[in-house]
């Protein structure tokens, strides 16, 4: 194992990070040696592990900015320091924008963008005080970079996340390094609930160029990447993983050949 991919000894927070995605990271970071910790509001019913290491969950209701900032404390005061965050949980029903109610929206911006933004906040102020610093990174999506059609609240929370993202690289530096990736279509335990049985998974499989949609593990290890020193001038930036993106809707429009 490079030495530049050894957590062992490093405090990982990952929010959502019991599922899905989440899930996939934390099991990354696992296998790596770190002692990982995730949070929700509602408990997994397996703990992400890798060997004998496993994950730590505390239930946190991210949209409450006084629970993030006592949980912060809390990891960090029992552990000694934060090395790595990963701002993960999000997400958001279909909803109509012409008739969905304020209140909704607002909830789904505090979901996926002021959740992330105050738990960077309270790490960042525990990673200035270490010699090493830290690393933030923002779980964002293709949705903050094309239109987002019945999820728009979601996509222009996403679009959000990017900004911030190269806003924090600069006011935190040099010692949090802040960085977003940009993931595509990804195969989950939910899948069938955006791309239907495995006919409609397959299919959609097929408008990516790699052919495939991504795992979850797929998004972990851009993660261990960015949050180690093989990463270590890479700050501010968006790492965009989704197989090669959607082919434009005019090829298979056109008719000429």
């Amino acid at each position: 194992m490079h030495t530049s991919l050894n957590y062992s000894g490093k405090v990982v927070i990952v929010t959502g990070g019991g599922k899905g995605v989440g899930r996939g990271i934390s099991e990354r970071f696992l296998s790596l040696g770190a002692q990982v910790f995730i949070c929700g509001r509602s408990e997994p019913e397996t703990l992400p592990k890798s060997g004998d290491n496993h994950a730590i969950f505390d239930t946190v209701d991210l949209r409450d900015a006084d629970a993030i900032f006592k949980y912060v404390e809390h990891i960090a005061e029992t552990h000694g320091h934060i090395d790595v965050l990963i701002n993960n949980a999000g997400g958001a029903p279909a909803a109509d924008a012409a008739s969905v109610s304020p209140r909704f929206s607002e909830s789904i911006i505090r979901l996926n963008l002021l959740a992330p933004l105050n738990f960077s906040q309270a790490c960042n102020a525990v990673m200035q005080k270490q010699e090493g610093g830290g690393a933030i990174i923002n779980i964002a999506s293709v949705s903050a970079v094309r239109p987002s059609p019945g999820t728009a609240a979601y996509g222009a929370a996403k679009a959000g996340l990017v900004n911030l993202t190269t806003s924090l690289a600069v006011e935190w530096a040099p010692k949090v390094r802040t960085n977003a990736i940009i993931a595509g279509l990804i195969r989950t335990e939910q899948a069938h609930l955006h791309y239907g049985d495995e006919a409609g998974i397959r299919a959609v499989a097929n408008t990516i160029p790699l052919g495939r949609l991504a795992l979850p593990q797929d998004i972990g290890d851009a993660c261990v990447f960015l949050a180690s020193d093989l990463a270590s001038y890479i700050s501010g930036s968006t790492l965009t993983v989704h197989g090669g993106g959607e082919k434009p809707a005019f090829l298979s429009a056109a008719n000429t050949e």
